[in-house]
């Protein structure tokens, strides 16, 4: 290999993972942002937290990884243009191409790994995140009890202290509802004073009670309800325990979440998507023979001789002009008839509402987001190339490197690429665009920009040379006063620079 390619190579690799690794923490300070709410006071261990942050990341993979492709790239080659390395390049006779040979293959390796990575591992890790996901948000609140405040987290019973010392153990003015026998408020404890403890498994809590009153309703008397009978036990020492087991995090079975389209490869997509459409076209055909079914049945009860009865001349004349087919008919046979249609087309309009938006909307909405899943795995691929050949030949021609100017002008492109990435897959899921052209319409409108750029690049265009654009608005009647404006801004930051 060239020196000049391992040159290349190790200048765009530190970006690359730099850049990378920034982008994945922002989008992961963002996910935590947003569930802090289900994480904070749940007695969540590290290792819970821990897990649930690596699934997250590996879910933004498809986010960061075309931003890091794109921003390193154009710090690569705007660092590259800044310190004048491309000119002794291009002096020995070097084109922008070959120069970029060992970054287009890494490109090129770096958009296969991204498709793998859509194909094989964010299923499995979108899997894990969202099961882990449920199941922290379905996990109770960690048992803490609060002055005044009546307590229900722990099933079956419903805990107040009127205060608590400031050990957070001992605790005054103790009532304790036990609601296990579900038969309302009918056993209820009160105390002077009671401490509070784990077991040595961390699996109990042990509240001792002082000086206390166990009073209790009895309910299993006949004819309780009108004498209502009542114990009550005065207590020095008394020692619950309650189970805090209801408060662990519960783990959910993965194969109630397998199925979901997110969470499928392409092979997976693929039968999804025609046993959806197979089923989609059965149940249609089945519906329209049974509309056929039940219009040839009415068709033929109508056409059955008991249903025809010659009407006179007399009866004739009153026959409804606007249903001559129905003039052989007496009226009463018209009208029942008529009344017999209407019910039976109400019928079947209401059936065709019912299957047109209980069964084909939601099949095919569901179809819809299958393919959406599908064409992305690949989207994302083609998207980490196109950005490389935005990125690299902009580098090139604006000529500034680091972390400034390059960082502005790759989130204004990842912007524009990701917003109108979203309004076509919402346009598709909506069925206002078809599916290749809502996904790929963000691709469709970055891809020309990238050809642009790498063409200017390799002729190289002046497009970011201020003074080739002094010169062309030269040219123009009217334009000179926008020069002389640009001029007077110049030396006005070289005044400043220089301290004058």
């Amino acid at each position: 290999m060239k020196t000049l390619h391992k040159y290349m190579l190790k200048s765009y690799l530190g970006p690359f993972l730099m850049t990378f690794f920034i982008a994945l923490f922002i989008l992961l300070m963002q996910f935590l942002w947003k569930y802090v709410d289900d994480l904070v006071g749940k007695g969540l261990g590290l290792i819970v937290l821990l897990r649930l942050m690596f699934y997250a990341s590996a879910t933004f993979v498809p986010l960061a990884l075309p931003l890091a492709v794109l921003l390193s790239s154009l710090m690569t080659f705007g660092n590259m243009g800044e310190h004048y390395e491309l000119v002794p390049i291009k002096s020995a006779g070097i084109s922008l191409q070959k120069a970029m040979q060992p970054l287009i293959i890494l490109a090129v390796i770096i958009s296969l790994s991204a498709f793998l990575f859509s194909n094989y591992v964010f299923p499995v890790a979108n899997l894990k995140f969202g099961s882990l996901l449920y199941d922290i948000r379905q996990k109770k609140l960690a048992f803490n009890l609060n002055e005044g405040i009546f307590d229900n987290e722990l099933n079956g019973y419903v805990i107040r202290a009127g205060r608590k010392a400031k050990d957070n153990k001992t605790i005054y003015d103790v009532m304790i509802y036990d609601h296990t026998n579900r038969m309302g408020d009918t056993k209820v404890t009160v105390a002077k004073k009671g401490i509070m403890e784990l077991s040595p498994d961390q699996k109990h809590l042990v509240i001792t009670l002082f000086n206390g009153y166990n009073y209790i309703e009895v309910v299993n008397q006949r004819g309780y309800r009108q004498s209502h009978p009542f114990e009550e036990m005065k207590f020095k020492k008394q020692i619950l325990s309650f189970n805090l087991s209801q408060l662990d995090l519960k783990h959910t079975n993965e194969s109630l979440f397998k199925n979901h389209y997110s969470m499928l490869n392409v092979k997976q997509l693929d039968h999804a998507i025609d046993s959806l459409t197979f089923f989609l076209k059965e149940r249609k055909l089945a519906f329209q023979n049974n509309s056929l079914r039940n219009f040839n049945l009415l068709h033929t009860k109508n056409k059955s001789p008991g249903n025809q009865k010659r009407t006179t001349t007399k009866e004739a004349k009153v026959a409804p002009a606007l249903y001559p087919f129905l003039k052989h008919f007496d009226f009463e046979a018209q009208n029942q008839i008529l009344g017999s249609a209407q019910r039976r087309v109400g019928n079947q309009k209401d059936n065709l509402l019912f299957h047109l938006n209980r069964i084909v909307k939601p099949k095919e909405r569901l179809i819809i987001r299958h393919e959406i899943i599908w064409n992305q795995k690949f989207k994302l691929s083609l998207a980490c190339l196109i950005f490389f050949f935005i990125g690299a030949p902009l580098g090139a021609i604006i000529r500034k490197g680091g972390l400034g100017l390059p960082v502005v002008i790759s989130v204004i492109f990842f912007v524009i690429y990701h917003v109108i990435a979203v309004i076509g897959e919402k346009a598709a899921r909506t069925g206002d665009m078809s599916v290749l052209m809502g996904v790929w319409l963000s691709t469709m409108v970055i891809l020309p920009l990238g050809l642009f750029l790498t063409y200017k690049a390799t002729t190289d265009s002046q497009l970011m040379d201020t003074e080739s654009w002094r010169k062309y608005f030269e040219k123009h009647a009217g334009a000179r006063k926008i020069v002389d404006t640009i001029a007077n801004i110049e030396k006005w930051f070289r005044k400043r620079k220089s301290g004058q």
